[in-house]
C-alpha cells in the first residue's frame, strides 16, 4: 500500500503532494534530499577503502540519476523514480512490494502524458486541479483502483479553455457534468465506440543495449521491446494477433487485455483493445553478436605527452538494406584537456570544453557508402592523461527490428467489418557503449 506521494523539482522544491493513508510531514523531502545529496558526494567502494572522501574530489562522481530507486531511513523507506526532471517520491513506513509502487508511479507520469501531453512543472502547476482529480481517483486508501484512461476520461475530462473558464466561476473543473451512465463491462474499453474506417496501427520498437570491448569482442548485448498499439475500431472487437517466430522474445509483460494463457499455450495474443494508444507488450530478447551490431565501431587512442591522437572509424553492417539514420557518436575526452583539433569524412563534429566531449553527428549510413572516420589530436595539461574512456553511440533504423519478430496475421471476432492493419519497425540504439 501507498502512503503518500511528493512530485519535487530538480532543486528539491515540493510541487504537489497527495495523502491517501495519513498524512507525512514535509520533512521527509528534506530527508530524501539530504541522502540523496550524501550520496551524490559519496566515492565507490572500491575508492573508499583506499581512503578519502567525495569532498577530496573536485566533482561528485555520481549525479542525480544514479540515486538508488530505493533510499533506507530509520522510519521510512523511500521509493523514488526520476523522470522528465521531475522526482516522483513514495515514502512507506511498512512491508511493501516496490515494484508496485514503481508501477503505479510510472502509470500516473503515463496517464498525465495523455491529459497533459507534456509532463512538467508547468504543465502540472497549470493543471493543478486535474492532477489532484486524476490522483484522486487513480487510487483508494493506498491501493490502485482506476488505472485505465478510457474509464478515467469518462469520469474526468482532460483540461480545455472551457474547463479553465469553469475553474474560474468556481465549477468542478474537469469532472463531467453528470457520472456517464453507460460504462463499459471491460475497465480498459470505452462502450459504443464507432469509427466510419476501422483501422488499427501496431510499432514494434526496439532498444539495443550492448557493450563492446575495444578489439570488437560483445561483451553483452540484448534488446529490449515494445509492441505499441493505435486502435480505431468500433464496437467490442475481439482480436487475435500471432507472430512469425514468437519464441525469439523472453521475459514478456502483457497489457490487462491479453489472455495470458493464450499466448502460454499458443504463442499468440488474444485481446480486446483499448481505444487509442496504448502499450499491448514488452519484451527482452537475447541477440547473437552479429545481431547486436548493426554498426561497428573501431576506435584507436594513443596517449602521448601532454595529449595524445584518436582514430574512430564506423562501420555499418547488414540491415536488411535498411539505411542506419541519426548516427552520433559521443567520445569523452580527460577531463585535463586543453584543446582539440580534428577532422572528419562525414557528418560534422563539435568540441565542447564544459563537459570535455566531441559530439559527432554523422547521419545517415548505408552499407554501400564509404566507411565515416573522425581523426585529430588533443592537448592536456596533465603529463600523463587518463585513458579507458568509453564512447557512446545512437542511431535508428527505419522498418527493421534487430530481434526478428514480425506479425503474421490479425484475425477479428465479434464484429461484421474488416479492420485494415499496418504494422511499421523501429530499431534504435539505448545504452550502446563502446570501450576504448
Amino acid at each position: 500500500m501507498i502512503n503518500s506521494l511528493f512530485v519535487i523539482n530538480l532543486q528539491g522544491k515540493i510541487i504537489i503532494e497527495k495523502h491517501w493513508r495519513g498524512i507525512i510531514s514535509r520533512q521527509i523531502v528534506d530527508v530524501f534530499n539530504d541522502e540523496s545529496a550524501k550520496f551524490m558526494n559519496s566515492l565507490p567502494g572500491g575508492m573508499e577503502e583506499k581512503g578519502g572522501t567525495g569532498q577530496d574530489w573536485k566533482e561528485p562522481f555520481y549525479t542525480r540519476e544514479d540515486v538508488p530507486p530505493i533510499l533506507e531511513t530509520p522510519k521510512y523507506w523511500l521509493l523514488n523514480v526520476l523522470r522528465d526532471d521531475l522526482i516522483w517520491l513514495c515514502p512507506v513506513d511498512r512491508e511493501v512490494d516496490p515494484m508496485l509502487v514503481f508501477e503505479f508511479i510510472h502509470r500516473i507520469i503515463d496517464i498525465l502524458t495523455d491529459y497533459l501531453a507534456d509532463v512538467s512543472e508547468l504543465s502540472i502547476r497549470e493543471n493543478f486541479v486535474t492532477v489532484y482529480q486524476l490522483l484522486e481517483e487513480m487510487m483508494d486508501y493506498g491501493y490502485p483502483l482506476t488505472t485505465e484512461p478510457n474509464t478515467l476520461k469518462d469520469i474526468i475530462m482532460p483540461p480545455t479553455i472551457m474547463n479553465r473558464v469553469m475553474t474560474t466561476v468556481g465549477a468542478a473543473a474537469g469532472v463531467a457534468p453528470k457520472f456517464p451512465q453507460n460504462l463499459s463491462t471491460i475497465p480498459w474499453r470505452k462502450a459504443g465506440v464507432k469509427y466510419t474506417q476501422n483501422e488499427i496501427y501496431f510499432d514494434i520498437v526496439e532498444e539495443i543495449d550492448a557493450t563492446i570491448a575495444q578489439n570488437g569482442t560483445v561483451v553483452s548485448c540484448e534488446a529490449h521491446g515494445n509492441v505499441v498499439a493505435n486502435c480505431r475500431l468500433s464496437g467490442m472487437p475481439d482480436l487475435t494477433l500471432s507472430f512469425i517466430n514468437p519464441r525469439v522474445i523472453d521475459d514478456v509483460s502483457f497489457h490487462p487485455c491479453v489472455r495470458y494463457r493464450k499466448w502460454e499455450s499458443d504463442k499468440v495474443l488474444s485481446f480486446v483493445p483499448p481505444d487509442g494508444h496504448f502499450k499491448l507488450m514488452s519484451y527482452r530478447a537475447e541477440l547473437t553478436h552479429y545481431q547486436a551490431l548493426p554498426l561497428q565501431v573501431k576506435p584507436q587512442i594513443l596517449i602521448s605527452k601532454n595529449g595524445g591522437r584518436f582514430d574512430i572509424t564506423v562501420h555499418p553492417r547488414s540491415t536488411d538494406g535498411k539505411p542506419i539514420e541519426n548516427v552520433k557518436v559521443s567520445l569523452p575526452m580527460p577531463k585535463s584537456t586543453i584543446s582539440v583539433n580534428a577532422t572528419c569524412n562525414a557528418g560534422q563534429y563539435m568540441y565542447d570544453p564544459v563537459t570535455k566531449s566531441i559530439k559527432w553527428d554523422i547521419g545517415k549510413i548505408q552499407q554501400r557508402d564509404r566507411a565515416p572516420m573522425l581523426s585529430g589530436t588533443f592537448r592536456s595539461s596533465d603529463l600523463n592523461p587518463e585513458t579507458g574512456m568509453t564512447i557512446g553511440i545512437d542511431f535508428q533504423i527505419s522498418m527493421y527490428a534487430v530481434s526478428g519478430l514480425k506479425v503474421d496475421s490479425l484475425r477479428l471476432f465479434h464484429e461484421g467489418y474488416k479492420p485494415y492493419k499496418g504494422v511499421r519497425s523501429l530499431t534504435k540504439a539505448g545504452k550502446f557503449h563502446v570501450r576504448t
